[in-house]
Formats: C-alpha cells, structure tokens, sequence
C-alpha cells in the first residue's frame, strides 16, 4: 500500500514507526517530515496545508491512503479536497475538524449530544471574561476559542494572570471561560468512519513543562500507556473505555451525522475523572501527541488495515485494536526556553546509544540533519519511547536512554509516569 503521511512531528514518526512494523511491504511517503522521519519514510514535495497541492500528488502517485496527522492541513480543509476526488483519507473535512479548531462548536456539540462537560461562557471583551471569572471563581480557567499549538489554555488561581491570558487571544478571536473541574486526566483516542467507532487504549500525558506539573502548560512533555489505577474506579480498562465509548465518543459521532458533518478520522477525547463522573475537557480532531508515541507502540493490530477501513467506510467490519500488555513511557527533550522561546540550531549528540537501550526507540518532532549532525529546530525535540514489563522497567529504560543524550539547554521532566501505580 501506498501511503501518505502528513506532518513533521513525533506524532507523525509514531505513525510511520506503526505503519513500517507491519512488514508489509508498505511504500510510505511524508511530507515534510523531519530528520528522524527520513531515515523511515520518503520525503516528498508537497505542501501539507494546500489543498489543490495534495490532491495532485496524491493522485499523480496512486496513493492508496492519505494520513493527516497535525490540525493544520485539516483545518485547511485537505481532507475535503482528497475526499472530492475519491482518495481515501483519515481525517476528518473541515466542519467536523471544527471540534479542535472551535472550542465553542465543541461545546455547542456536546451539550447537544448530551456529553457530560464543564459549563463555560463564550467572551468577546475583557470586560465579559471578568465576569465569567468572577462567576465560576478559581481556579480560573481560559481558553483560547481556536487553535493555539496546545498552549491556549491557562489555569490559575491568579486572577490577574487569567485576564493576562484572555487579553493575548482576544484580538483574534473569543476566549472561553469555564467550570474548572477536579480530578485525574485520561486521553482516549477513537477511530471513525463516521458511523462506527473503535477505541484505542487510554493514555495519560503531562502538560506543564516541569517537575511536580510546575511552570506554563505546553504541547506536552511525557505520556504512558496503559493506566493501571483504571481498575480501582472501574474494574478495569475495558469497562473505562466501554463506558466512555457509550456516552461520549458514539453520542457526538451521530449527532456530526445528523448535522451533515460525518466525522472520519482520529476523535481525540481529553477527559476527567471528576467525583461526579467522567466528563470532556475538549476534543482534538487527529492523534494526540504525546499520546500517540505511547499508545502506537503497544499496538499489535495493523494500523494500516484500521485507518483505511474509518477511511473507506468498513470500519463495522474491522475488529477492535489490539494491544501488548507492556507499558510504554514516552518523555520528551525540550529546547532551552520552552515552551516561550525555545532557543534552536543547537546540535543533538548521543541518539543513537539512546535507540540502543533495550525496548527504546526515538521519535522525531523538531529535527533536522546539519554540517554537525543532527539539529534541534523547534520547542519539543525528540522522544524517547521505552517498553516494558510494568512501569518502573519502562521508566528506568526511557530515563537511562535519555541521559545518554546530550543536548546544550536541553530539559526534561524527571516525573513521567511516576505515580503511575495499580
């Protein structure tokens, strides 16, 4: 099969890692890609977020199946383009990616759909967002309405520093102040067609940039996968996603079918474990990054056989994904001064003693080959990626191949998965 992947992250590596360990002959494309990407795939020449330039590669290639993996090229409408021309992709077109790109429609979706979600309040001027804060009290909690790299939202007991953050994102926008909500975090990723979904395994990931969840929220700086302390609230993994598959992932896939906006593609649920319930933060429209690093390395079903049945419209007939009973770890390296102002063009040394490490393996974000070897070119850098038997082994195997890279600045959190105890 041929496929195209689109994007230039961890996330897309993740997928192209899954992708080539089927062993299936699979010609895999990219675009662009980065460092760790190309020793993968083929980097080709196509413009991810165009449209028009897609769709004529892709029809001049005989691609078989086209992968969106960041928001960008979905809110650029890509997927509608390739669609129109009858190239199956996964991803879903532009109205329905409106649940990432909007946090407004999603909350408009949801409370139609009858999700259990936090209230919140749409404001256009400070003065609205002040009384919305005043409200529902602290913590304060803003949003930015559309899309900010993963760094939009603020939560804070600081008044002033919730108005701080409204005001940056208002000139473009509205903002959304909502019910701040107590409780554990789950990621859970769910597979459509537009009619059927299947769920993926749950993961946790860690957002705030240091130790102890100090310092700004960022796009996410370490994730594992699977969540032991599951069992204590519900008996296990399977009644956790059975129970979120019933009241949020299938009540939002059918009312998108009703309004005309069929969802095909990656339905990325961002929930919390409340004392009344489970209930959504919000939703992403693709794989969650770092999420995905975690969750595609347990995965035993191919991955390709699962995105081109949501794509095609046979995913009733595909059976549920299955996965190895390891624990995956991912942690990432980030550049000096992320998530603010991450300093780049620094050279990255020691990644392959890391990729030796037994059960590890490296996903590339913000890489490019240099004059000097490899080239840290944005915030997040890399992952490391390690499997084991339980979750100290998979930590103590990311950690250890963690050290043996050096980047100058480079940091990291020294807590991922931690307290990730049964």
């Amino acid at each position: 099969m041929k496929i195209l992947v689109l994007g230039s992250g961890a996330r897309e590596h993740a997928i192209i890692l899954a992708l080539g360990a089927e062993e299936a002959g699979h010609d895999i494309l990219a675009a662009p890609g980065n460092a760790g990407i190309a020793a993968d795939a083929t980097i080709v020449a196509v413009d991810p977020v165009d449209p028009a330039d897609v769709t004529t590669f892709a029809n001049e290639n005989a691609v078989d199946l086209v992968v969106v993996g960041p928001e960008a090229p979905l809110v650029a409408g890509v997927a509608d383009a390739l669609r129109e021309r009858g190239i199956p992709v996964f991803g879903p077109g532009k109205a329905a990616a409106q649940l990432e790109s909007s946090k407004a429609f999603a909350k408009r979706v949801m409370e139609a759909a009858g999700v259990p979600t936090g209230r919140a309040v749409r404001a256009h001027t400070i003065d609205e967002v002040a009384a919305a804060l005043d409200d529902f009290g602290a913590p304060f909690v803003v949003k930015a309405d559309g899309l900010a790299a993963g760094k939009g939202v603020v939560v804070s007991e600081d008044r002033a520093a919730a108005l701080a953050h409204a005001e940056t994102y208002l000139p473009t926008g509205a903002v959304l102040v909502e019910e701040y909500l107590s409780g554990p975090e789950v990621s859970l990723f769910f597979v459509s067609d537009g009619d059927t979904v299947r769920a993926l395994s749950p993961a946790q990931d860690f957002k705030r940039a240091f130790d102890g969840d100090a310092g700004p929220n960022t796009g996410g700086m370490g994730a594992y996968s699977p969540l032991p302390w599951l069992a204590e609230r519900f008996g296990g993994e399977a009644e956790f996603v059975a129970e979120v598959a019933r009241d949020v992932a299938e009540p939002v896939i059918r009312h998108l079918d009703s309004e005309g906006t069929p969802f095909i593609g990656l339905l990325y649920a961002g929930l919390i474990l409340t004392d009344d319930g489970v209930k959504v933060i919000e939703f992403n429209a693709r794989f969650g990054d770092p999420e995905t690093q975690v969750v595609l390395a347990r995965l035993r079903s191919p991955l390709s056989r699962l995105l081109l049945a949501a794509a095609s419209g046979t995913l009733e007939s595909e059976p549920a994904p299955e996965f190895a009973p390891d624990v995956a770890v991912t942690v990432v390296l980030a550049s000096e001064g992320y998530p603010e102002a991450p300093r780049t063009g620094r050279v990255i040394a020691g990644t392959e003693a890391a990729a030796s490490v037994p059960g590890v393996h490296l996903a590339h974000a913000a890489t490019q080959a240099g004059p000097d070897g490899l080239v840290a070119t944005g915030g997040r850098v890399l992952n490391v990626v390690a499997t084991g038997a339980d979750v100290a082994e998979a930590r103590e195997r990311a950690y250890e191949a963690m050290s043996r890279i050096s980047l100058a600045g480079g940091h990291f959190r020294t807590d991922i998965a931690a307290g990730a105890t049964a």
